[in-house]
């Protein structure tokens, strides 16, 4: 019924004010959108907060000028410095200030040229947003728009506008730049002088350049002083101090706490996976700056072995959010350091910083105790030979021991009886996606470095780790995330992995990082375990091949510290390594944490099952074992084999000597349990326990060891099928091989053939160099019991491989 009388009333109009109605809908359709949209479209400057607000980096916009982005507040200063000079009437007019117009006009036309505009602060705002020229018909045109302005923002947001587009002087547009750039402060810490100076600034930007107009700026900012006591915004003290203050002479360099922290977030802007050119990240400003000192510091003890760059992380466990980020020693006037790379984000090698991960995924699935013993002697797996840092070796070691020793051989033994596909497919699940090639091309490499990862993803994984165990009760699984290094997280946050894929234990976690705590720390000797103040870390230092990287990562249940040192490009250095290099830096870092002393990780009992372990292998025990103890396990520990070293042997009535039925009837043997290894591990692992006691010998003329189920000798080095190169000498002849052996007793006398024929006799130790030609052979060693072994290898011909 309404529209319907709306339609008669149209129809009964004049044309004349059919015509007049016409226009007024155009003149208020062409008012309500005659804004630029955007207002303002111009490139800005990325900036870098730390967590309270706090400058840490900022970049120069694309178009050459210093441009921050709007803030949320503008200083009340300022504002009523602003005000008082360019429109004393802001807070009243509707945009267009009729008296300032008026006085305008009067003034121009008593002085016969242009000296006065009246444009109020929101007409400006209009004119920085458009650009256009100062003449009579833009001047109308902006009176148009600042009403319009008016009528969609409020005072404060257009005087905020005014703030961060106005130019002030050289390349430096807005407020907070000026701040920065001229006085090295935010706005909200200038003093009234010095807010001052730069309220005068808009209004004639060229008077800010070194060496030139000091005289002007000085004035104009002392009128306006004059202006703010005359309006009783200052007294007359005030305004005296203020009077004195210096004016700004030329620009100051802008703080560079965190350049590679800027350059990341300036990279995740243009990839669209950060909306804002403000960055309020969760960098802790007191902690970011003692970082780069302690950093600074051991460069100069590094740099004097050739070793030009450092980098470290902090993350806080709980949170997942990073509390310092130091991508590199940042000197930007050296070329030869190539200060620009972040080595926090750059592909490097791992070294032994993966150990920990394989560890923890063994115990998980019950593939090992974390005291079993693991093989430690010379190893040769399809011509890949791995060797421990200090080319020695152990015969055994528990396994707890070895990763905390960073063996190289029962790490790579460990993975081989994991599976390298399996451990390469849950480094990719856990986050880490460097891992470009198929699992083939790194192999059994993969435990000791011979691939890729970074910084950001590794220390991602370990905290997880961290934070899974410190929730003990969630009954959730594992998530693996990534840091991030925003204060509150942004919807698509480019850090965030919210999948779960591989599932840890808590168990398996937190004996993982007990050996881990059982690290030496450098040049403490364990010392710091006798002060109850001292902290405990779990911690882990990498090596890569080359003496190219060196990593120490370590974490409590609060934070998680990850440090690298060594060449960008890739240089190695004699010496290089994760302990003398990166491990002190790592914990001159922890010690300026606020870590409660003597905080540590809570066992995690719920996921915890008593099983008897043999005392002396770390296996779960058998009826065999003769020491046996309780111990709490991860729950998967319950289908961990059980003891293969501890052997039913039969004794004379001495027990001095081995015997069998065909010398001693049953009713005369003493039967013993006896723990003895394979005699590769027997001949490297007695000379480091003594406590070990080897088999006793057979009583003569009771059969000997080949009627035992326990090998006399082992061959080891090569292995059987072994695929061995031998690099010619100078003189173009082939080399020799050095054929090795053990066998149980150091007395015995073995015999060598080489395809058939008798090539020679060892006492221990049994070494023998031979020179066999390229091709596949057969070698025999015999003992003087008659005790045999037969295995096969090849020489590799170097013209066909």
């Amino acid at each position: 019924m309404g529209d319907k009388k709306i339609i008669r009333w149209i129809k009964e109009l004049s044309l004349k004010k059919k015509i007049m109605a016409v226009l007024f809908a155009a003149a208020m359709t062409a008012f309500f959108f005659c804004l630029p949209s955007p207002l303002f479209n111009s490139p800005s400057s990325v900036i870098v907060e730390d967590y309270r607000g706090e400058l840490l980096s900022a970049s120069i916009a694309a178009d050459g000028q210093w441009r921050f982005p709007a803030g949320d507040t503008i200083p009340d200063k300022f504002v009523k410095c602003i005000t008082a000079f360019e429109d004393k009437r802001f807070f009243y007019h509707p945009g267009v200030d009729l008296l300032s117009v008026a006085r305008a006009f009067r003034q121009n036309l008593k002085a016969g040229k242009t000296i006065s505009g009246g444009s109020t602060i929101t007409m400006q705002v209009i004119r920085l947003a458009t650009g256009k020229r100062r003449t009579l018909f833009n001047k109308l045109a902006e009176g148009i728009r600042a009403l319009r302005l008016e009528l969609g923002c409020s005072k404060d947001e257009i005087i905020g506008l005014y703030a961060a587009n106005a130019p002030f002087g050289s390349n430096v547009v807005g407020l907070e730049a000026a701040s920065w750039r001229y006085f090295g402060r935010s706005p909200d810490k200038l003093s009234w002088g010095e807010t001052a100076a730069l309220a005068v600034l808009p209004n004639a930007p060229s008077l800010v350049h070194p060496g030139k107009n000091r005289a002007i700026l000085l004035a104009k900012r002392n009128r306006l002083l004059d202006v703010l006591k005359s309006e009783g915004v200052l007294d007359q003290s005030e305004t005296e101090l203020a009077k004195l203050e210096p004016v700004p002479e030329k620009p100051v360099t802008l703080p560079q706490y965190a350049p590679h922290l800027l350059a990341l977030a300036r990279k995740d802007l243009a990839a669209k996976r950060i909306k804002n050119a403000r960055v309020k990240s969760s960098i802790r400003l007191q902690l970011q700056e003692r970082v780069n000192s302690i950093l600074a510091n051991h460069h100069q003890r590094l740099a004097a072995n050739g070793v030009n760059n450092m980098a470290a992380l902090v993350i806080d466990i709980k949170s997942n959010k990073v509390l310092a980020y130091t991508g590199n020693i940042y000197e930007p006037q050296n070329a030869e350091l190539e200060s620009h790379v972040d080595v926090i984000q750059a592909k490097r090698s791992p070294g032994s910083t993966l150990k920990p991960i394989l560890f923890a995924a063994m115990l998980n699935e019950g593939m090992l105790l974390p005291n079993s013993l693991v093989p430690d002697i010379p190893t040769q797996i399809a011509g890949y030979q791995p060797n421990n840092y200090d080319l020695g070796y152990d015969g055994a070691v528990p396994a707890s021991k070895a990763l905390a020793r960073s063996l190289n051989v029962p790490a790579v033994r460990m993975l081989q009886q994991y599976k390298y596909g399996r451990f390469y497919d849950m480094l990719k699940n856990t986050g880490i996606s460097t891992l470009i090639r198929p699992s083939d091309f790194y192999g059994l490499s993969l435990i000791l470095g011979g691939c890729e990862v970074n910084m950001w993803e590794l220390s991602g994984i370990y905290a997880s780790m961290a934070r899974f165990l410190n929730q003990a009760g969630d009954t959730g699984g594992i998530q693996w995330e990534r840091p991030s290094y925003l204060n509150a997280r942004e919807e698509g946050d480019p850090q965030k992995k919210t999948d779960e894929g591989y599932q840890l234990s808590r168990a398996a976690v937190w004996y993982t990082f007990e050996a881990m705590n059982e690290v030496m720390r450098p040049g403490e000797e364990q010392l710091w375990q006798r002060f109850e103040s001292s902290q405990k870390v779990a911690w882990k230092t990498g090596t890569s091949f080359g003496f190219r990287d060196a990593w120490a990562i370590g974490l409590t249940p609060d934070y998680l510290v990850a440090v690298w040192a060594g060449n960008a490009d890739g240089e190695g250095r004699p010496g290089l390594t994760g302990v003398d290099a990166a491990a002190p830096v790592l914990f001159d870092i922890f010690r300026s944490l606020p870590d409660p002393p003597g905080k540590w990780f809570t066992m995690p009992r719920k996921e915890l099952v008593k099983i008897k372990v043999c005392t002396e292998s770390g296996f779960r025990a058998s009826d065999l074992c003769n020491s046996q103890k309780d111990m709490w396990l991860p729950a998967a520990s319950l289908k961990a084999p059980v003891c293969p070293y501890n052997k039913l042997i039969h004794l004379d009535k001495s027990e001095k000597w081995q015997v069998t039925d065909d010398c001693v009837p049953v009713s005369d043997m003493v039967h013993r349990s006896w723990f003895v290894l394979p005699p590769a591990m027997e001949f490297y692992y007695k000379t480091k326990n003594y406590s070990y006691k080897p088999l006793p010998p057979f009583l003569s003329g009771c059969g000997g060891e080949r009627e035992t189920s326990l090998a006399a000798m082992e061959m080891i080095y090569p292995k059987n099928k072994a695929r061995i190169y031998v690099p010619l000498e100078l003189d173009g002849r082939r080399g020799q091989v050095i054929f090795n052996a053990a066998h149980r007793r150091s007395s015995e006398i073995i015999y060598w053939h080489l395809d058939n024929q008798y090539a020679g006799s060892t006492r221990s130790p049994h070494q023998i160099a031979l020179n066999p030609s390229a091709g596949t052979h057969h070698i025999t060693i015999v003992d003087q019991e008659g005790n045999r072994l037969e295995q096969t290898f090849t020489i590799l011909d170097k013209e066909k491989n």
